[in-house]
């Protein structure tokens, strides 16, 4: 059974579910391009409000261990308006408020829509607020809340995404972050 502990220790993005450490592969050109794009207007966002922080998926979220057996999460880009570690190399104590999945070459099918579907219950359950699933191929963004964590608002070429209530205020092109 692997801890925490081993997850410091694991080189690379991983996340602890079940009491495995269960690698995430690295993104593709586009993915990458989207995921920073959303960063960039995260970070403005967060530094024009004073409040909270953005990040890439190299950072790791530790929640209390939640139903499904996970420990922590590390999305591909994130917002975070709560406590910060007093060690400043810890990984954070609890969940994103905004957490964005982007899709990658092995997201897609049935299987991984279940997978997905599964890690936002698990995101919800934990207390985020907000979760992005960005679907670079059929270009558009899914906006998933908890209070209907099954129906996605979905934006697509010609809107603009938010992320409301979670980030009052912000909001960003889809045609922006899709390039």
């Amino acid at each position: 059974m692997m801890t925490v502990a081993d997850l410091y220790r694991t080189e690379g993005k991983a996340e602890l579910v079940g009491g495995e450490i269960v690698r995430l592969p690295p993104m593709g050109y586009r993915p990458g391009r989207i995921a920073g794009r959303i960063a960039r207007s995260l970070d403005d966002y967060a530094e024009a409000t004073g409040r909270g922080e953005a990040y890439t998926g190299t950072l790791a979220y530790i929640v209390p261990k939640l139903p499904s057996g996970r420990r922590s999460f590390s999305p591909d880009v994130s917002y975070y308006d709560g406590p910060l570690p007093a060690n400043p190399m810890d990984f954070i104590s609890g969940p994103p408020t905004l957490a964005v999945e982007i899709r990658g070459e092995a997201d897609y099918g049935d299987s991984a829509d279940a997978r997905l579907a599964g890690k936002r219950r698990d995101y919800f359950a934990a207390g985020t607020l907000a979760v992005w699933d960005v679907d670079p191929l059929n270009e558009c963004v899914g906006l998933y809340r908890p209070e209907d964590p099954e129906t996605p608002v979905v934006f697509r070429r010609g809107d603009v995404a938010h992320a409301e209530p979670a980030l009052p205020g912000w909001s960003v092109p889809v045609d922006w972050i899709l390039g």
